[in-house]
């Protein structure tokens, strides 16, 4: 027993591999899934089939590259999230997975929770403001307006929670993931509150655990359906930010990862707590840590959203590859072109579902090229809007780790870098998730030490921030342009 396996499952995306002791990658493989918009401002994933059917494709798929199960000496998963899944008392989901921060439904919840409890107090009891990120307005939102649902509900998961049930029959979840069902997770006693403002009952939420510590282990009935041996050790789980992060080796105060991904994801971990309503805070995955994040709502989604509306004449394979070619032959700064990337809402600073993604400045010599680097100069305008946020509540990155498909858009990552002034560190293994989840298995069974991620996956490029005249130009009018159109976004009507 001398490997480690690790599932992610992503937004669009889950992904398997197998590492030895050394981090050496045995198997790695890849299924797609799409993200379910059934009506504006919502977002969801089917448990069943997103998250559990393709844990156990990929579980399959990696064994089949020539790992006997007998050598897998524990398992660790991640998942998006913060999610609210509701299962009934086998464990069947008795509906779609509500996403995390990108599923604005429950804004007239956090309206009322805010009312009844007073945005001070919320902040003070869990150490992050009721935002869309928050899974206590969204379970609120479950019993006020599924009534026939809530009957039969036994518990409330989270996606990584619900995978550990099928594997080991034990309802966990960490606490860096529980520190976002806010206001149900009281930050200084680390626990749930014993007062659950009438959301739902303590005996309905998972069991805490640090993410380095096991659940339970491979049941008969999962390792039927994994093929994994029953008996298998299996830890609790985290967020798939955090467990990309710690893929990249983000683990002292001041290291940053920015994932740059269907959406931005920004974990910075801290000695302390910070309390900043603009941020979210939560436990680190391990105690004695703090960790602050921010994160976008539309980000490598809008790109595919501009490749489908504006380049569906070019080879699927090869799209972005040619969207990427015309960005770069457009000067930066895109000739006076701006877009606001608030095409889901927004998260992070700003908090406003009601926000809407916009170009401004076309005239009739603006062409695709131009309009797509507009795009990603708009993700990388916000992300610095979050970098700055980050300094004003005193904590200041001082490392920043570049993770994600974002990364091989060169345009993206080059903006971000020269908009946000901050050096970005790219790692030789870019596996992501997964591949932190396979290291945080080898940390739980006692295969490896923290600092041991530091040879697991050395680092491998830097890239320098250049200052550009047109951005600092640029990025006043970006944030004017907001402030200037929220009231009449908000006027439009929707969310997202």
């Amino acid at each position: 027993m001398d490997c480690f396996l690790g599932i992610d499952i992503g937004t669009f995306e889950s992904k398997g591999v197998i590492v030895d002791a050394s981090g050496r990658v045995l198997a790695q493989a890849a299924r797609p899934h799409e993200m379910i918009v059934p009506r504006p401002g919502w977002a969801e994933h089917r448990p069943e089939e997103d998250w559990w059917g393709d844990f156990a494709f990929l579980s399959r798929a990696l064994l089949a590259q020539g790992v006997e199960a007998r050598r897998i000496a524990g398992v660790a998963v991640s998942a998006i999230g913060p999610c609210m899944a509701p299962v009934d008392a086998s464990g069947a989901p008795l509906m779609n997975g509500v996403l995390y921060g990108v599923d604005t439904r429950a804004t007239a919840e956090i309206a009322s929770l805010n009312a009844e409890i007073g945005e001070a107090e919320v902040l003070a009891r869990g150490g992050n403001a009721l935002t869309s990120q928050s899974v206590g307005p969204k379970i609120l939102w479950l019993r006020r307006n599924r009534p026939e649902l809530w009957a039969k509900t036994a518990r409330i998961l989270t996606s990584t929670s619900f995978l550990t049930l099928r594997l080991t029959g034990e309802a966990v979840i960490d606490h860096y993931t529980a520190a976002n069902f806010t206001p149900l997770y009281d930050i200084e006693a680390q626990g749930w509150r014993t007062d659950l403002e009438g959301i739902c009952d303590a005996a309905m939420l998972p069991r805490l655990m640090w993410s380095n510590e096991i659940a339970g282990r491979v049941t008969e009935a999962a390792a039927a359906e994994t093929g994994l041996l029953a008996g298998t050790p299996v830890t609790c789980g985290t967020i798939d930010a955090a467990a990309e992060a710690v893929s990249v080796g983000v683990r002292s105060p001041g290291e940053m990862m920015m994932m740059m991904g269907s959406t931005i994801f920004i974990i910075l971990v801290t000695e302390r707590r910070l309390s900043d309503p603009r941020l979210w805070h939560a436990p680190w995955l391990f105690p004695g840590r703090h960790a602050a994040m921010a994160g976008l709502a539309t980000s490598g989604t809008l790109t595919h959203w501009f490749r489908d509306a504006f380049a569906r004449e070019l080879p699927r394979e090869s799209a972005f590859a040619a969207l990427g070619a015309e960005a770069e032959a457009a000067p930066p700064g895109a000739r006076g072109l701006l877009c606001l990337p608030y095409f889901s809402g927004e998260r992070t600073p700003i908090h406003d579902p009601k926000a809407k993604g916009a170009f401004f400045g076309l005239d009739l010599t603006h062409g695709r090229g131009e309009m797509y680097r507009a795009a990603l100069e708009g993700i990388a305008a916000a992300t610095r809007h979050v970098t700055e946020t980050y300094a004003e509540a005193g904590a200041a990155p001082e490392a920043v780790f570049a993770v994600g498909g974002g990364v091989k858009n060169r345009v993206w990552l080059q903006a971000t870098a020269d908009m946000t002034g901050l050096p970005h560190r790219l790692r030789r293994i870019s596996l992501g998730a997964a591949y932190g989840d396979a290291f945080l298995a080898a940390l739980a069974l006692g295969a490896a030490r923290p600092e041991d991620i530091e040879d697991w996956n050395p680092s491998e490029a830097e890239i320098a921030p250049v200052r550009r005249p047109e951005y600092e130009a640029q990025y006043p009018l970006f944030r004017a342009l907001y402030e200037r159109t929220k009231e009449i976004a908000a006027a439009l009507g929707g969310e997202g």
